[in-house]
């Protein structure tokens, strides 16, 4: 199958040189096949953040080698990284990010209009999102108007407009209720099983967890997967740690 995601002995250091130093990622392996949905748990200072913000170019300070669609991201010109992440992948974060003063669809057209593409060529694309994320009778709501849920899918239709192959999501139910979570894990789920979209998810909940079609969990810093995708030293193995990193 192709490989959407590979990480390849990827590590990284909090720190400047000559003060403290933590080590959070120690030799990371994984790879993410197009159309899988995999979650990503661990405590807090795993890592697992870290790491989805180097897979997603966020933070560009690593050693090893991080692909994305079969191409090297890492030493890659901010140019083109910045194509790749507009064009290849969706992010979605714990807090909505919404633009307080644009309706629901001018906040999920904000990032195509930006990049140049026009409000008329995206109409079709708007209307299906819409449909899809249930928000239709709320495209002229403004956010302060809304559930958290409800923004949480705004955010998640801004993200996917564009047709990404990839989406990253980082504790994406983290501030909803159960009853919303479930949601937006449903649409997770009917975006990757319907559009074939590849999900990699970071979160703490096993529930949301569970509607992927892989878990991957750093405990300590090593991983325990059904399929060994990822290792990552233990903690004990790194004396660079010397202080914890709340991710």
């Amino acid at each position: 199958m192709e490989k959407m995601i590979e990480v390849k002995n990827v590590s990284k250091v909090f720190g400047k040189k000559g003060g403290v130093m933590t080590q959070v990622l120690d030799g990371a392996n994984l790879t993410v096949e197009k159309g899988e949905f995999v979650s990503l748990m661990g405590a807090s200072g795993s890592g697992k953040s870290t790491l989805l913000y180097l897979i997603g170019g966020l933070d560009r300070d690593f050693s090893g080698e991080i692909c994305i669609c079969g191409e090297s991201i890492g030493k890659m010109k901010e140019k083109k990284l910045s194509k790749i992440r507009l064009d290849k992948i969706g992010f979605i974060f714990q807090y909505y990010n919404l633009v307080q003063n644009l309706n629901v669809e001018d906040n999920i057209l904000l990032p195509s209009l930006v990049a140049g593409r026009s409000r008329a060529s995206l109409q079709k694309e708007l209307d299906e999102i819409l449909e899809i994320t249930g928000l239709t009778e709320k495209r002229k709501q403004m956010p302060g108007k809304l559930s958290g849920g409800q923004q949480q899918r705004v955010a998640i239709a801004r993200a996917v407009i564009s047709r990404p192959e990839i989406i990253l999501a980082d504790e994406a139910t983290g501030n909803l209720d159960s009853k919303s979570g479930a949601e937006i894990m449903e649409l997770f789920r009917r975006l990757n099983q319907e559009k074939g979209i590849t999900i990699l998810q970071v979160t703490h909940s096993k529930k949301c967890a569970d509607y992927g079609t892989r878990t991957v969990v750093l405990e300590n810093g090593r991983t325990v997967d059904e399929h060994a995708q990822l290792y990552v030293r233990s903690r004990e193995a790194a004396p660079l740690m010397t202080a914890p990193v709340l991710l």
